[in-house]
């Protein structure tokens, strides 16, 4: 994995790569920076009932990837970021292999993140753009 090591120390002290939703998906995050956040998940057991890749997949991978970044950025002000808003488009199907997702950022400011992720097949043909926007927020007590 390449990473920003301060920034995946940070992820890995919260716990937000492992576990979860993101194990159940079968996502491998390959890049953490506070830049760029890089991941794949498999297309089968991904699929919708005529055996493509299940929209929501798609959206689950990239609120994931989006939400690493997003947390990367919060932890700098003592804060955890919560999606809050997610939208995607779906270009083309994929019926076999890996899609990929890359996370980038739009905006980085002290209550808002947001982020455009493209996810691509195999083959690098573009399968689904999503926009992720965080909400930057003080930890909860206890």
């Amino acid at each position: 994995m390449t990473t920003d090591s301060e920034a995946l120390r940070r992820m890995l002290d919260t716990g937000a790569l492992a576990g979860g939703l993101d194990q159940t998906m079968g996502i491998e995050v390959t890049e953490v920076s506070a830049k760029r956040v890089v991941g794949r998940m498999p297309v089968e057991g991904n699929v919708q009932p005529f055996g493509l890749l299940h929209g929501g997949a798609s959206c689950v991978l990239a609120e994931s990837l989006g939400s690493i970044g997003s947390t990367i950025h919060a932890q700098r002000f003592g804060r955890i970021a919560v999606g809050i808003e997610i939208n995607a488009t779906h270009h083309r199907s994929a019926t076999e292999g890996h899609v990929t997702g890359v996370a980038t950022p739009v905006h980085l400011g002290r209550t808002l993140a947001t982020w455009d992720i493209t996810i691509t097949d195999d083959k690098g043909r573009k399968v689904c753009t999503a926009r992720l926007t965080c909400m930057l927020r003080d930890m909860p007590k206890e």
